[in-house]
């Protein structure tokens, strides 16, 4: 079978390294970037073990960066087709709004909003002149429900979900799909690593800072639960292959109830729903 080609984001970790495996291991060339490639090494050692390495090529991509982009760009005239585009590059923003430097916000939003309308901008034109191809954009159960203490990755995630509708509109007539995966909780590391949490927000000082403790314990004890982020890899070959896919798909356990009782729910029954949660008065 003739090998399609796509460009996946933010391969250095999580969701990013296993799409790169999963598309590698069925009949995809896959470009996959990252902004420091120093840490390529786990997704090398990971494709190896699972005989893809040659279907995988790492390149260097800051999606904050417009020279990084243009560079991709020029990269890009080398394949006969790019069929796949997945922005799965982000952090999570954490904190109290109060608290949070409208540069702190300024920089979630370059990353997860703007670097995924950047690097969109600059695939899109082949797949629009070629009559196919799909975008997926990794949004979040936070584009969809807002959550205290992750204002900034909230914001941005229902930012992605809105530029998406409107994409997907746009470009349907072109033979262009545009799909939103909508992960919940899983063993990405984004709540670890992959989360940056502003600074006033951790002083015991701070006013929230018994609020922060609360949250903070409701997500340690809800990571044991986390799911294995493979759901997500996999479910993102089914849409591929999807004729017709659809906009959202939510993926992971109560994902689906949790956004079917926001849209039901009252907004005062749902926020006493969210306090009682954190056990928060």
């Amino acid at each position: 079978m003739k090998r399609k080609y796509a460009v996946i984001t933010g391969c250095s970790s999580g969701f990013g390294i296993l799409m790169a495996i999963e598309l590698a291991k069925n009949d995809f060339q896959v470009l996959a970037t990252m902004r420091n490639l120093d840490k390529s090494k786990i997704l090398m050692e990971k494709a190896d073990k699972e005989g893809v390495l040659a279907h995988i090529s790492i390149r260097e991509l800051d999606v904050t960066s417009s020279a990084s982009i243009e560079n991709l760009k020029s990269q890009l005239v080398q394949f006969p087709s790019i069929d796949v585009l997945i922005n799965n590059a982000g952090y999570a923003g954490a904190g109290f709004a109060e608290e949070i430097s409208l540069d702190e916000y300024r920089e979630q939003f370059e990353t997860n909003v703007f670097g995924t309308i950047a690097v969109t901008q600059a695939v899109l034109p082949f797949m629009r002149e070629q009559g196919s191809g799909t975008i997926i954009n990794i949004s979040s159960i936070s584009g969809r429900a807002g959550f205290p203490g992750l204002s900034p990755y909230a914001a941005s995630k229902f930012a992605v979900e809105g530029w998406s509708e409107s994409l997907r509109l746009e470009v349907k007539p072109f033979g262009v799909n545009v799909v939103l995966i909508e992960p919940g909780s899983f063993r990405t590391g984004i709540w670890t690593t992959g989360k940056k949490i502003s600074e006033p927000s951790l002083k015991k000082d701070s006013p929230y800072y018994p609020y922060m403790t609360k949250i903070q314990r409701y997500l340690d004890k809800g990571e044991p639960f986390y799911e294995d982020p493979v759901i997500v890899a996999k479910k993102a070959v089914d849409i591929i292959r999807e004729k017709e896919p659809a906009l959202r798909y939510p993926v992971g356990k109560g994902v689906r109830t949790r956004i079917r009782l926001k849209h039901l729910l009252s907004w005062k029954t749902w926020e006493k729903v969210i306090f009682k949660t954190l056990n928060t008065d």
